[in-house]
């Protein structure tokens, strides 16, 4: 944590100012360099002009903000990381898996599975490097009711045995992939790393994305800091407060502002970001799938993957990649088990 006497090194932050500034979560440069004015001015209780002399202050002092090479800025993208879903079909269509510091968007009708989605990268997440997670730990903002601690149980052991021994070895728990004693406590190491609010609307959804860079940040150096940020659902409490076209403006600013948020944790703290997303029929649709993601043009730009996810015969699920900055369009299908997502 920056100290109070650093931040008050800054053009206009005194020791009152830099008080709150630390309470808002505005602990280092970086995080002020990211700021807009307005968000600063109204956290800080200072003038527009005052924080806006604040933020490029600090943009300057953090090194951030400027013009940089194209080289400087492939040796920077060697440091996000790729969470596997341990589906190769997907892993492959997706580049290795979902990337930090960025946002991916996963939407799709009732029961085609974005719960299970979050709740399979929950658990993914903490698995080492080399066995396709990110040996970290993860933020679950839940708008819907739909997290399950038996579900992550059932996930957890329905990972191979080679990954379970190797986990129960890592986390240095007595015991093999045959001793029942051994997995509980297994599943309860992976449950006490995944940190769960239920957002009860709007408001206190955006409120709990704040929140999350606080606990981000306590845990930045830890042994498992925080690198996958889930919200299940994003939209669903913006679309059951905001209706009709009269309140159409007002939800995409408290979109947008909640997306940069969330894109906030993502880049400071190099997580992933994964929000689930309802459907809406398109009645204009003539031809092809008539079903597209709520939220708009701000939630289209501000994702950088968009997966589509549809029923298929039984248990099997299509994931379609539909966007992609670097990542051709694409199909894969996945099972969806007891114990977690299975290849076809």
């Amino acid at each position: 944590m920056a100290a109070s006497e650093d931040l008050e090194e800054l053009p206009g932050v005194g020791p009152a100012t830099a008080d709150k500034l630390q309470e808002n979560g505005f602990e280092s440069y970086q995080s002020i360099a990211v700021a807009s004015p307005a968000e600063l001015s109204n956290q800080a209780d200072v003038g527009e002009s005052s924080a806006s002399d604040i933020i490029n202050a600090a943009r300057e002092a953090a090194d951030i903000g400027g013009f940089e090479t194209g080289a400087d800025v492939l040796e920077r993208r060697e440091e996000i990381g790729k969470l596997e879903w341990l589906v190769p079909e997907i892993d492959e269509m997706l580049g290795g898996g979902v990337e930090t510091q960025s946002i991916t968007e996963v939407y799709g009708e009732f029961g085609a599975g974005k719960s299970q989605v979050t709740h399979q990268l929950a658990v993914n997440v903490q698995l080492q490097d080399e066995l396709g997670g990110l040996h970290g730990r993860c933020i679950f903002v839940d708008s819907e009711d739909t997290f399950r601690p038996e579900r992550i149980d059932e996930m957890v052991r329905g990972l191979d045995d080679e990954i379970l021994e190797a986990e129960l070895d890592h986390r240095e728990i007595d015991g093999n992939v045959d001793d029942e004693g051994a997995l509980e406590a297994l599943v309860e190491d992976f449950l006490d790393k995944i940190h769960v609010a239920k957002a009860f609307n709007s408001n206190h959804q955006i409120l709990l994305a704040e929140k999350a860079l606080d606990i981000a940040k306590d845990h930045e150096d830890d042994d498992y800091p925080v690198r996958l940020l889930c919200v299940d659902s994003l939209t669903a409490h913006f679309r059951a407060e905001y209706v009709g076209r009269g309140e159409l403006a007002n939800r995409q600013q408290k979109l947008n502002k909640h997306l940069h948020d969330l894109d906030r944790v993502g880049n400071l703290y190099n997580a992933a970001v994964l929000v689930t997303n309802q459907v809406q029929s398109n009645p204009d649709a003539f031809f092809g799938d008539p079903t597209k993601p709520i939220g708009g043009n701000i939630l289209g730009h501000k994702s950088t993957f968009r997966l589509y996810l549809k029923k298929s015969k039984g248990n099997k699920r299509i994931v379609k990649l539909v966007d992609a900055p670097n990542l051709p369009d694409g199909e894969s299908v996945m099972r969806v088990e007891n114990d977690g997502l299975k290849p076809e």
